[in-house]
Protein backbone atom coordinates (compact mmCIF):
# COMPACT_ATOMS: atom_id res chain seq x y z
CA UNK A 1 0.00 0.00 0.00
CA UNK A 2 1.41 3.35 -1.03
CA UNK A 3 1.78 5.89 1.72
CA UNK A 4 0.37 9.30 0.96
CA UNK A 5 0.44 12.49 2.98
CA UNK A 6 -2.93 13.80 4.05
CA UNK A 7 -2.95 17.54 3.44
CA UNK A 8 -5.33 19.42 5.71
CA UNK A 9 -6.02 23.09 5.01
CA UNK A 10 -8.57 25.66 6.00
CA UNK A 11 -11.54 26.59 3.83
CA UNK A 12 -12.30 27.53 1.12
CA UNK A 13 -11.46 24.37 -0.82
CA UNK A 14 -12.96 25.45 -4.15
CA UNK A 15 -10.32 26.22 -6.78
CA UNK A 16 -11.31 28.90 -9.26
CA UNK A 17 -9.68 29.47 -12.66
CA UNK A 18 -10.12 33.22 -12.08
CA UNK A 19 -6.92 34.87 -10.86
CA UNK A 20 -5.19 38.22 -11.18
CA UNK A 21 -3.52 37.45 -14.51
CA UNK A 22 -6.81 36.22 -15.99
CA UNK A 23 -8.63 39.36 -14.84
CA UNK A 24 -5.88 41.63 -16.16
CA UNK A 25 -5.86 39.83 -19.49
CA UNK A 26 -9.59 40.46 -19.78
CA UNK A 27 -8.99 44.16 -19.05
CA UNK A 28 -6.33 44.30 -21.78
CA UNK A 29 -8.74 42.66 -24.23
CA UNK A 30 -11.42 45.19 -23.24
CA UNK A 31 -8.98 48.05 -23.89
CA UNK A 32 -8.16 46.86 -27.43
CA UNK A 33 -11.09 48.72 -29.10
CA UNK A 34 -10.04 52.01 -27.46
CA UNK A 35 -6.39 51.55 -28.44
CA UNK A 36 -7.39 50.56 -31.98
CA UNK A 37 -9.63 53.63 -32.28
CA UNK A 38 -6.88 55.91 -30.95
CA UNK A 39 -4.49 54.46 -33.54
CA UNK A 40 -7.05 55.01 -36.29
CA UNK A 41 -7.69 58.62 -35.22
CA UNK A 42 -4.13 59.72 -34.35
CA UNK A 43 -1.98 57.33 -36.37
CA UNK A 44 0.80 54.92 -35.37
CA UNK A 45 2.16 57.44 -32.84
CA UNK A 46 -0.72 56.46 -30.55
CA UNK A 47 0.14 52.77 -30.76
CA UNK A 48 3.81 53.50 -30.11
CA UNK A 49 2.94 55.60 -27.06
CA UNK A 50 0.81 52.75 -25.71
CA UNK A 51 3.67 50.31 -26.21
CA UNK A 52 6.14 52.66 -24.48
CA UNK A 53 3.84 53.11 -21.46
CA UNK A 54 3.14 49.39 -21.11
CA UNK A 55 6.78 48.36 -21.56
CA UNK A 56 8.13 51.00 -19.17
CA UNK A 57 5.57 50.07 -16.51
CA UNK A 58 6.58 46.41 -16.77
CA UNK A 59 10.27 47.36 -16.64
CA UNK A 60 9.87 49.58 -13.57
CA UNK A 61 7.86 46.90 -11.77
CA UNK A 62 10.53 44.27 -12.50
CA UNK A 63 13.39 46.57 -11.53
CA UNK A 64 11.95 47.82 -8.25
CA UNK A 65 10.92 44.33 -7.14
CA UNK A 66 14.43 43.09 -7.84
CA UNK A 67 15.95 46.00 -5.93
CA UNK A 68 13.60 45.49 -2.97
CA UNK A 69 14.10 41.69 -3.14
CA UNK A 70 10.41 41.02 -3.63
CA UNK A 71 8.82 38.33 -5.75
CA UNK A 72 8.67 39.46 -9.38
CA UNK A 73 4.99 39.89 -10.30
CA UNK A 74 5.12 41.14 -13.88
CA UNK A 75 3.43 37.90 -14.93
CA UNK A 76 0.14 39.01 -13.37
CA UNK A 77 -0.13 41.66 -16.14
CA UNK A 78 -1.21 44.40 -13.72
CA UNK A 79 1.75 46.61 -14.67
CA UNK A 80 0.93 46.21 -18.36
CA UNK A 81 -2.69 47.19 -17.70
CA UNK A 82 -1.54 50.28 -15.80
CA UNK A 83 0.63 51.25 -18.76
CA UNK A 84 -2.15 50.87 -21.32
CA UNK A 85 -4.63 52.83 -19.19
CA UNK A 86 -2.03 55.53 -18.56
CA UNK A 87 -1.42 55.89 -22.30
CA UNK A 88 -5.12 56.40 -22.93
CA UNK A 89 -5.01 59.34 -20.52
CA UNK A 90 -2.28 61.07 -22.53
CA UNK A 91 -2.17 63.13 -25.73
CA UNK A 92 -0.88 61.00 -28.60
CA UNK A 93 1.92 63.51 -29.25
CA UNK A 94 3.33 63.49 -25.69
CA UNK A 95 7.12 62.96 -25.71
CA UNK A 96 8.02 59.36 -24.90
CA UNK A 97 10.30 60.36 -22.03
CA UNK A 98 7.42 62.14 -20.30
CA UNK A 99 5.33 59.00 -20.67
CA UNK A 100 8.16 57.05 -19.00
CA UNK A 101 8.14 59.55 -16.13
CA UNK A 102 4.42 58.86 -15.74
CA UNK A 103 5.08 55.12 -15.73
CA UNK A 104 7.71 55.59 -13.01
CA UNK A 105 5.27 57.57 -10.87
CA UNK A 106 2.50 55.01 -11.37
CA UNK A 107 4.53 51.88 -10.66
CA UNK A 108 7.36 52.90 -8.34
CA UNK A 109 5.86 55.72 -6.29
CA UNK A 110 2.13 54.92 -6.19
CA UNK A 111 2.25 51.13 -6.32
CA UNK A 112 5.52 49.59 -5.16
CA UNK A 113 6.55 52.08 -2.46
CA UNK A 114 3.20 51.44 -0.77
CA UNK A 115 3.74 47.69 -0.76
CA UNK A 116 2.92 46.51 -4.25
CA UNK A 117 -0.22 45.00 -5.72
CA UNK A 118 -3.26 45.68 -3.54
CA UNK A 119 -1.57 48.20 -1.25
CA UNK A 120 -1.74 51.39 -3.32
CA UNK A 121 -3.94 54.15 -1.91
CA UNK A 122 -5.03 55.46 -5.32
CA UNK A 123 -5.27 54.28 -8.90
CA UNK A 124 -1.68 54.39 -10.26
CA UNK A 125 -2.63 55.54 -13.77
CA UNK A 126 -4.89 58.31 -12.46
CA UNK A 127 -2.26 59.57 -10.04
CA UNK A 128 0.42 59.54 -12.73
CA UNK A 129 -1.85 61.42 -15.10
CA UNK A 130 -2.51 64.15 -12.50
CA UNK A 131 1.21 64.36 -11.69
CA UNK A 132 2.09 64.73 -15.38
CA UNK A 133 -0.56 67.41 -15.80
CA UNK A 134 0.86 69.38 -12.89
CA UNK A 135 4.48 68.90 -13.94
CA UNK A 136 4.14 69.18 -17.72
CA UNK A 137 0.98 71.25 -18.17
CA UNK A 138 1.84 72.55 -21.63
CA UNK A 139 2.61 69.14 -23.11
CA UNK A 140 -0.38 67.54 -21.39
CA UNK A 141 -2.79 70.11 -22.84
CA UNK A 142 -1.35 70.21 -26.35
CA UNK A 143 -3.81 67.83 -27.97
CA UNK A 144 -3.30 66.69 -31.58
CA UNK A 145 -6.11 66.88 -34.09
CA UNK A 146 -7.21 63.64 -35.74
CA UNK A 147 -4.87 62.78 -38.61
CA UNK A 148 -7.66 63.31 -41.13
CA UNK A 149 -8.17 66.90 -39.88
CA UNK A 150 -4.53 67.96 -39.68
CA UNK A 151 -3.24 70.55 -42.14
CA UNK A 152 0.07 72.27 -42.76
CA UNK A 153 -1.08 75.11 -40.50
CA UNK A 154 -2.86 73.14 -37.77
CA UNK A 155 -1.91 69.84 -36.20
CA UNK A 156 -3.24 70.53 -32.70
CA UNK A 157 -6.52 71.93 -31.48
CA UNK A 158 -8.86 72.42 -28.55
CA UNK A 159 -10.78 69.52 -27.04
CA UNK A 160 -14.60 69.58 -26.92
CA UNK A 161 -14.51 70.44 -23.21
CA UNK A 162 -12.08 73.30 -23.82
CA UNK A 163 -14.40 74.64 -26.51
CA UNK A 164 -17.35 74.26 -24.12
CA UNK A 165 -15.51 76.14 -21.36
CA UNK A 166 -14.89 79.04 -23.75
CA UNK A 167 -18.48 79.10 -24.94
CA UNK A 168 -17.52 78.08 -28.48
CA UNK A 169 -19.22 75.61 -30.79
CA UNK A 170 -18.54 71.99 -29.83
CA UNK A 171 -18.45 68.87 -32.02
CA UNK A 172 -21.65 66.94 -32.56
CA UNK A 173 -22.63 64.20 -30.13
CA UNK A 174 -22.29 61.71 -32.97
CA UNK A 175 -18.69 62.74 -33.61
CA UNK A 176 -17.83 62.24 -29.93
CA UNK A 177 -19.70 58.95 -29.67
CA UNK A 178 -18.06 57.35 -32.69
CA UNK A 179 -14.68 58.99 -32.21
CA UNK A 180 -13.58 61.60 -34.73
CA UNK A 181 -12.42 64.27 -32.28
CA UNK A 182 -9.20 65.43 -30.68
CA UNK A 183 -8.19 64.96 -27.06
CA UNK A 184 -6.46 62.33 -25.00
CA UNK A 185 -6.16 58.96 -26.69
CA UNK A 186 -8.92 57.40 -24.61
CA UNK A 187 -11.33 60.30 -24.99
CA UNK A 188 -12.00 59.95 -28.70
CA UNK A 189 -14.61 57.19 -28.99
CA UNK A 190 -17.31 56.53 -26.41
CA UNK A 191 -18.42 53.56 -28.53
CA UNK A 192 -15.04 51.84 -28.28
CA UNK A 193 -15.05 52.25 -24.49
CA UNK A 194 -18.62 50.95 -24.22
CA UNK A 195 -17.64 47.85 -26.20
CA UNK A 196 -14.81 47.24 -23.75
CA UNK A 197 -17.12 47.87 -20.80
CA UNK A 198 -19.70 45.43 -22.15
CA UNK A 199 -16.98 42.79 -22.43
CA UNK A 200 -15.89 43.33 -18.81
CA UNK A 201 -19.50 43.09 -17.62
CA UNK A 202 -20.03 39.91 -19.65
CA UNK A 203 -16.89 38.36 -18.15
CA UNK A 204 -17.99 39.60 -14.69
CA UNK A 205 -14.70 41.42 -14.20
CA UNK A 206 -16.52 44.56 -13.10
CA UNK A 207 -19.94 45.30 -11.64
CA UNK A 208 -22.21 47.92 -13.22
CA UNK A 209 -22.78 49.86 -9.99
CA UNK A 210 -19.90 52.36 -10.13
CA UNK A 211 -20.02 53.05 -13.90
CA UNK A 212 -23.81 53.45 -13.84
CA UNK A 213 -23.74 55.80 -10.83
CA UNK A 214 -20.79 57.78 -12.20
CA UNK A 215 -22.22 58.24 -15.71
CA UNK A 216 -25.79 58.70 -14.42
CA UNK A 217 -24.73 61.43 -12.01
CA UNK A 218 -22.88 63.29 -14.77
CA UNK A 219 -26.00 63.11 -16.96
CA UNK A 220 -28.34 64.27 -14.17
CA UNK A 221 -26.03 67.12 -13.17
CA UNK A 222 -25.85 68.23 -16.80
CA UNK A 223 -29.66 68.26 -17.04
CA UNK A 224 -30.06 70.16 -13.77
CA UNK A 225 -27.61 72.83 -14.92
CA UNK A 226 -29.20 73.22 -18.36
CA UNK A 227 -26.48 71.42 -20.31
CA UNK A 228 -26.56 68.57 -22.81
CA UNK A 229 -26.18 65.29 -20.86
CA UNK A 230 -25.04 63.32 -23.91
CA UNK A 231 -22.25 65.83 -24.53
CA UNK A 232 -20.96 65.62 -20.96
CA UNK A 233 -21.12 61.83 -20.89
CA UNK A 234 -19.30 61.42 -24.21
CA UNK A 235 -16.83 64.30 -23.83
CA UNK A 236 -13.59 63.99 -21.93
CA UNK A 237 -12.70 61.00 -19.81
CA UNK A 238 -16.06 60.09 -18.26
CA UNK A 239 -16.39 56.77 -20.10
CA UNK A 240 -12.75 55.83 -19.65
CA UNK A 241 -12.76 56.80 -16.00
CA UNK A 242 -16.11 55.23 -15.11
CA UNK A 243 -15.43 51.89 -16.80
CA UNK A 244 -11.70 51.30 -16.43
CA UNK A 245 -10.39 53.41 -13.54
CA UNK A 246 -13.14 54.02 -11.00
CA UNK A 247 -13.81 50.25 -10.93
CA UNK A 248 -10.29 49.39 -9.75
CA UNK A 249 -10.68 46.69 -7.09
CA UNK A 250 -8.01 48.09 -4.79
CA UNK A 251 -9.10 51.73 -4.69
CA UNK A 252 -12.90 51.45 -4.82
CA UNK A 253 -15.29 50.53 -1.97
CA UNK A 254 -16.20 46.95 -1.10
CA UNK A 255 -19.94 47.20 -0.42
CA UNK A 256 -22.70 47.98 -2.91
CA UNK A 257 -23.76 51.01 -0.86
CA UNK A 258 -20.18 52.18 -0.85
CA UNK A 259 -19.91 51.75 -4.61
CA UNK A 260 -23.01 53.89 -5.07
CA UNK A 261 -21.55 56.65 -2.89
CA UNK A 262 -18.25 56.38 -4.74
CA UNK A 263 -19.81 56.56 -8.21
CA UNK A 264 -22.10 59.45 -7.32
CA UNK A 265 -19.20 61.30 -5.70
CA UNK A 266 -17.07 60.88 -8.84
CA UNK A 267 -19.89 62.21 -11.01
CA UNK A 268 -20.59 65.20 -8.76
CA UNK A 269 -16.95 66.22 -8.48
CA UNK A 270 -16.43 65.82 -12.22
CA UNK A 271 -19.29 68.17 -13.04
CA UNK A 272 -18.40 70.69 -10.31
CA UNK A 273 -14.88 70.96 -11.71
CA UNK A 274 -16.11 71.13 -15.31
CA UNK A 275 -18.71 73.80 -14.67
CA UNK A 276 -17.20 75.94 -11.93
CA UNK A 277 -13.42 75.43 -11.85
CA UNK A 278 -10.75 76.88 -14.12
CA UNK A 279 -9.85 73.45 -15.54
CA UNK A 280 -12.32 72.17 -18.18
CA UNK A 281 -12.03 68.48 -17.23
CA UNK A 282 -12.44 66.94 -13.79
CA UNK A 283 -12.55 63.15 -14.14
CA UNK A 284 -8.98 62.44 -13.00
CA UNK A 285 -9.19 64.74 -9.99
CA UNK A 286 -12.63 63.39 -9.07
CA UNK A 287 -11.52 59.75 -9.08
CA UNK A 288 -8.32 60.56 -7.19
CA UNK A 289 -10.24 62.40 -4.46
CA UNK A 290 -12.75 59.55 -4.14
CA UNK A 291 -9.88 57.02 -4.02
CA UNK A 292 -8.55 58.86 -0.98
CA UNK A 293 -12.01 58.76 0.63
CA UNK A 294 -12.56 55.04 -0.08
CA UNK A 295 -11.33 53.78 3.35
CA UNK A 296 -13.78 56.14 5.07
CA UNK A 297 -16.62 55.06 2.77
CA UNK A 298 -15.84 51.43 3.63
CA UNK A 299 -15.85 52.22 7.35
CA UNK A 300 -19.28 53.83 7.03
CA UNK A 301 -20.88 51.15 4.87
CA UNK A 302 -19.45 47.79 5.98
CA UNK A 303 -22.09 46.24 8.27
CA UNK A 304 -21.18 44.92 11.71
CA UNK A 305 -20.89 41.16 12.14
CA UNK A 306 -23.75 39.41 13.92
CA UNK A 307 -23.14 39.36 17.63
CA UNK A 308 -20.21 41.75 17.45
CA UNK A 309 -21.05 45.17 18.93
CA UNK A 310 -19.76 48.26 17.19
CA UNK A 311 -16.94 50.09 18.88
CA UNK A 312 -17.90 53.36 20.50
CA UNK A 313 -16.06 56.57 19.85
CA UNK A 314 -12.87 56.88 21.83
CA UNK A 315 -12.20 53.16 21.65
CA UNK A 316 -14.62 52.20 24.51
CA UNK A 317 -16.82 49.15 23.88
Amino acid sequence: MNKRNLIVSSAPHVVSPVNTSRIMLDVIIALVPAVAMATFVFGMRALLLTAVCAASCVFFEYAVEKILKRDVTIGDLSAAVTGVILSLNLPANLPFWMACVGSFIAIVIVKQLFGGMGQNFANPAITARVALFIGFATAMTNFPLPVAQQTADAITGATPLALFAKGLEVPSNGAMFFGTIGGSMGETSALALLIGGAYLLFKKVIEPTIPACFIGTVAVMALLTGNDPIFHVCAGGVMLGAIFMATDYVTSPITTKGKVIFGVGCGLLTMIIRLYASYPEGVSFAILIMNILTPHIDNLTIPALNGVPKEKKGGDK
